[in-house]
């Protein structure tokens, strides 16, 4: 007979310990997985929400001279050799190595216009890619469809006391308030937003940037990498990085994972031991046949072998049926845990990790009580005979 077939054998004739068994790592090989799971769609969902928070990299034309103004405070002086990006060339952005990194790229013109004889800052945008990029502006009004439609921050709404709805002249230009920016606490609340095209027309810079806003995510390499990407592109422009905010996205992710890899270890440690304790009980069960084994002449080695074979068979079986359990677990979770969240799929990965650490944490929990097995004397182990 050979070893395998013996247990087998053991294996059928103790079901209720074997499921015992089974169902120990299957709570721990479906707990790992669901966790990583539903971590890995968490910080997907993460990740799609944090690069909605604004820009991470700013794009301006370059210039010898510094900036005189901290925290919204201007100091004044003369600015020389002011100078604009092309709007053609915009589109190179998307060239660069790491464009998969690159989320919502917005461009802005910027310039003063008259508004009933007093300067207020006029910046011309693709409202489209403006609101993706500025997700957390709330206004009252409706969202600019016409060329002819403008959104004013609450400052400039203020201060000429106007609401959505209203007209006002842009350098004599009629226009219609399409909506009023409630308080964002930035430079938004100071400006006029229009239409790219028609802020141009009015500011005479058809063609003309004078700034751009990128939305953008580098999991795994440098924000710097993409920073001197776009840089090496655009040679007469300055690209800086706002890398705190990426620091602060990859932390947020990071701490995800770090707080799932920690439970699953401890659920780990509990399956493992779960299969540990009941091994040695079954080695105690066991003395009347392991002593039959050697006095027939098994050696030590043949005695291990059936005690890991079992542990083995059983750790396939637990690692299969936990990774598919722990899938279910987290196709129903991630509904409830991430609002509008999507499951992610079974990863094949996870699953090739799971069914080894299934396997090893059995042969792991079974090696000492098979050590124990195959030194028992055999003399002793008759007596129970």
């Amino acid at each position: 007979m050979k070893l395998y077939n013996i247990s087998l054998n053991n294996l059928r004739r103790r079901k209720g310990k074997m499921i015992f068994l089974v169902l120990g790592l299957v709570i721990g090989v479906a707990t790992v997985v669901a966790l990583l799971s539903i971590t890995e769609s968490m910080s997907k969902d993460i990740e799609e929400r944090l690069n909605q928070f604004g820009a991470n990299i700013v794009m301006v034309p370059k210039n010898e001279n510094l900036s005189l103004s901290y925290g919204g405070i201007h100091i004044g002086g003369v600015n020389y050799n002011v100078s604009e990006l092309d709007e053609a060339t915009i589109p190179n952005i998307r060239k660069i190595k790491n464009n998969k990194n690159l989320g919502t790229i917005s461009p802005k013109v910027l310039g003063t216009v008259k508004v009933n004889d007093k300067d207020v800052l006029l910046m011309g945008v693709h409202f489209e890619d403006e609101l993706s990029l500025k997700s957390w502006w709330m206004f009252n009004g409706k969202t600019p469809k016409e060329a002819n439609e403008v959104i004013l921050g609450s400052e400039v709404a203020s201060m000429f006391g106007l609401s959505a709805g209203d007209a006002l002249h842009l350098n004599n230009r009629p226009f219609e308030v399409s909506a009023v920016l409630k308080p964002t606490g930035s430079s938004d609340d100071n400006v006029i937003i229009a239409n790219l095209r028609e802020a141009q027309r009015i500011l005479g810079k058809e063609g003309k940037i004078s700034m751009v806003e990128i939305s953008a995510f580098c999991n795994g390499c440098p924000i710097t990498e993409i920073t001197l990407q776009i840089a090496e592109k655009f040679p007469d422009a300055k690209v800086t990085a706002l890398k705190q905010v990426v620091m602060s996205k990859m932390q947020s992710i990071e701490m995800f994972k770090s707080f799932s890899i920690g439970i699953s270890a401890l659920v780990i440690f509990i399956g493992g031991l779960m299969v540990f304790v009941t091994m040695m009980g079954s080695v105690n069960e066991r003395t009347r046949e392991i002593g039959i084994f050697r006095s027939i002449g098994f050696r030590k080695g043949h005695v291990m072998q059936i005690i890991l074979l079992e542990a083995m068979l059983i750790g396939i079986i637990g690692g299969i049926i936990g990774f598919l359990c722990g899938n279910g677990v987290a196709l129903a979770i991630i509904p409830i845990a991430v609002e509008k969240g999507s499951y992610v799929g079974m990863n094949i990965q996870i699953g090739i990790i799971s069914l080894l650490l299934s396997v090893s944490l059995s042969l792991i929990a079974g090696l000492y009580p098979s050590h124990r097995a195959s030194s028992l004397d055999p003399s002793n182990a008759l007596r129970a005979l």
